[in-house]
């Protein structure tokens, strides 16, 4: 089978287009005929050895097919069962084997290319509002990388939830997105302090939560955005990762609270996993939660994929077709 494999960190051109052999399924296993891969971040993030991991290796946490061979003591999924999965790595490839526990059903009215763009992204969206800060009827929350693929999906939860969301983009494109997306107001950090602009929306007060995804450039500043006893919630560092920071400075600017999650601690049972799973493909399968699937690539063009997600030139979600 095709695969995209990594025998050195650095720029896209370690991805390499390889011939490897079909994996078998072993005890618990699954093996998956894949149709979409779903891009994200935290591919970049270990193409560069950001987040190392065991060389050579295939890329790609997240995608959507079909069983076609299961291993030994699988009780969740059968062959010809179409499923997704997300947080499991080896997906950018024509098969991958994942633990068969991983593997969510995809209902009939959901597309592969729709189920794949839906997991991994989809799932931070749900922790992030339902349970890493759940979000209340009336609060405020400011969303940075609004028109992201995160980020879109982020303010269309974050609605349903009854908050009002301010969204942080660079362009006035991406503010246009941001807006059809729910977003009450949509700040242009290339041409306003978002700090000063949220301060601004808020009275003064701030808001009670900052959903942040971009880490290093943004941190200091939404740290300032929040009210006393507010939650930064850090769920990425597309800028880079945050330095060494005085803890002190929480007391001082309000008794501030900041978390570092990460989906795997939210989806670490079947049970939370479906459950979060089957609220995004019932909302998508009702009209209710909008996917925007930005560009689609060949995998044999997954450099030039990186290249833009790396950019900042991608808005809502890249998949990959084997």
């Amino acid at each position: 089978m095709k695969a995209i494999r990594m025998h050195d960190y650095g720029g896209t051109e370690v991805l390499r287009y390889e011939e490897i052999p079909v994996p078998a399924p072993g005890a618990g296993q699954a093996r998956v005929k894949i149709e979409a891969i779903g891009l994200n971040y935290v591919d970049v993030y270990q193409r560069t050895g950001l987040y190392p991991s065991t060389l050579p290796t295939t890329l790609g946490r997240e995608a959507a097919g079909t069983v076609d061979a299961v291993g030994p003591n699988v009780t969740e999924v059968k062959v010809g069962e179409r499923v997704a999965y997300a947080m499991e790595p080896g997906a950018y490839a024509s098969y991958a084997v994942v633990p068969a526990w991983k593997l969510v059903p995809v209902p009939a009215d959901v597309d592969s290319q729709s189920a794949a763009a839906a997991m991994l992204q989809g799932m931070t969206a749900h922790y992030l509002v339902h349970s890493t800060y759940p979000l209340k009827q009336g609060e405020s929350a400011l969303v940075h990388a609004a028109a992201g693929g995160v980020g879109l999906l982020l303010i269309q939860l974050a609605k349903r939830r009854g908050a009002k969301v301010f969204g942080t983009v660079s362009t006035e494109q991406k503010a246009k997105l941001a807006k059809e997306a729910g977003a009450d107001e949509v700040i242009l950090y290339t041409r306003a302090d978002f700090a000063a602009e949220v301060k601004k929306l808020t009275n003064g007060a701030g808001v009670p939560v900052v959903y942040d995804s971009v880490g290093q450039s943004t941190f200091e500043k939404s740290l300032d955005c929040l009210r006393p006893r507010g939650c930064l919630v850090l769920f990425g560092q597309s800028s880079g990762p945050v330095p060494p920071f005085d803890l002190g400075k929480l007391a001082a600017k309000g008794s501030l609270f900041v978390t570092r999650p990460t989906l795997v601690n939210y989806m670490s049972d079947r049970r939370e996993l479906l459950e979060r799973a089957n609220d995004l493909f019932k909302w998508i399968a009702a009209g209710e939660l909008k996917l925007r699937i930005d560009k689609i690539f060949p995998l044999a063009q997954i450099a030039e994929a990186h290249r833009l997600l790396e950019a900042r030139k991608t808005t809502g979600k890249v998949l990959l077709i084997p």
